[in-house]
């Protein structure tokens, strides 16, 4: 069915009927003011279709160790291919990949230095954990067509649901694949910890329960910040104990506790003043967040507090593909969504709590934050 196009949509057909006109693209070419925007488009395209391979030389570097060998300085490709296990024509290519993607430097010399994203990559476990992890989201996503129609079944992603809804058949789940999704969310919870703890006083509480806090990393990283705050963790009995034993090492087990329980079903523990929600909700519809939040209310007293800290769709000053790569993340996964802080600040009103608002965080990539409060 045709429809009407309005002057600004005619304006835009005919810009793009241009652009995709092959004479035209030939003609940009030729012509001294256009060839540069028109090599700089082709660039840009090339980029689109070589991202997977970027994505993989990332992750040969990561796999490899070749960032912390070349953090004891300069090395050649011969001197790199022993300690990594290649030989010299595969470290060299390895190498050269790497530096064209701005993670290592080729000296005049021909050795090779870490360049400054290789520096500050190496220095982030986080994200070093999450490029090891995407193995598993690429797989999945092989036939992306599949996944926007629904069509795509038993993706590896999925496996992860009984564990973080806590179903029974989490008992099936091979220990190496709950293993890989906790050692993911230990790794990224101290860099959103950071950027949490630099947006909001903590020191206005007393008691801090984080639901759904894996290994505690996120509480841990708090408490040790706030030296009068008690922290405490709700999670599956086989996580929590883990989280048990990070506040010991943490030396706050005085502090600290981690109680057992399945936030999809369980009363959560009373009494706590604040209450956080570190990267929860994006996991589950909306449904399954309407409960969570009127559970958290229930255990919330008169004017207590709930954080809810995670990516947030449409955020101000993050970066679009962060939408996207989340989209794509969560459909692979089977359910889930980001949510737009608009959005779940309507959620957080119909569980009864009152003025949730947006608290500005250094790196909205990372995480955004919000803030409710229970009526006094």
């Amino acid at each position: 069915m045709s429809r009407r196009l309005s002057l600004t949509d005619r304006l835009f057909k005919w810009r793009d009927d241009l652009l995709a006109n092959p004479r035209i693209q030939g003609l940009t070419v030729k012509l001294p003011l256009l060839s540069s925007i028109a090599d700089q488009r082709t660039r840009s395209l090339f980029r689109l279709c070589t991202g997977f391979v970027q994505t993989q030389i990332v992750t040969a570097c990561v796999e490899l160790g070749l960032f912390d060998v070349l953090s004891e300085g300069p090395a050649s490709a011969n001197e790199v291919g022993e300690k990594v296990g290649l030989d010299a024509h595969a470290a060299e290519k390895l190498l050269d990949a790497a530096a064209a993607i701005s993670l290592v430097r080729r000296r005049r010399d021909g050795r090779y230095r870490l360049d400054e994203l290789g520096a500050a990559l190496r220095g982030a476990p986080g994200v070093i954990e999450m490029i090891r992890h995407n193995q598993v989201f690429y797989r999945d996503i092989r036939d992306p067509v599949a996944i926007l129609r629904g069509q795509a079944r038993n993706t590896e992603l999925a496996e992860y649901w009984p564990y973080a809804e806590g179903k029974p058949e989490i008992s099936a789940l091979e220990p190496k694949k709950t293993d890989q999704y906790s050692s993911l969310m230990a790794a990224t919870q101290p860099l959103i910890a950071e950027d949490v703890m630099a947006a909001y006083p903590f020191e206005r509480h007393r008691q801090l329960l984080d639901v759904g806090g894996g290994h505690g990393a996120f509480a841990s990283a708090v408490a040790q910040r706030h030296s009068k705050l008690y922290v405490a963790v709700l999670d599956l009995p086989s996580v929590a104990s883990e989280a048990e034993a990070r506040f010991e090492a943490a030396g706050i087990a005085d502090r600290a506790t981690a109680f057992s329980g399945d936030f999809h079903r369980d009363e959560l523990p009373p009494g706590f003043d604040v209450i956080t929600l570190v990267r929860i909700l994006l996991d589950h519809d909306d449904e399954a967040v309407r409960l969570l939040l009127q559970r958290v209310h229930s255990a919330a007293p008169p004017g207590g507090t709930i954080l809810i800290a995670e990516p947030m769709a449409r955020a101000r000053n993050a970066e679009a593909i962060a939408d996207a790569y989340f989209g794509f993340y969560l459909m692979a996964m089977g359910r889930g969504r980001t949510r737009t802080a608009e959005h779940i600040s309507r959620l957080l009103s119909e569980a009864g709590f009152l003025e949730p608002h947006v608290v500005s965080t250094r790196r909205a990539l990372i995480t955004q934050l919000i803030r409710a409060q229970k009526p006094a």
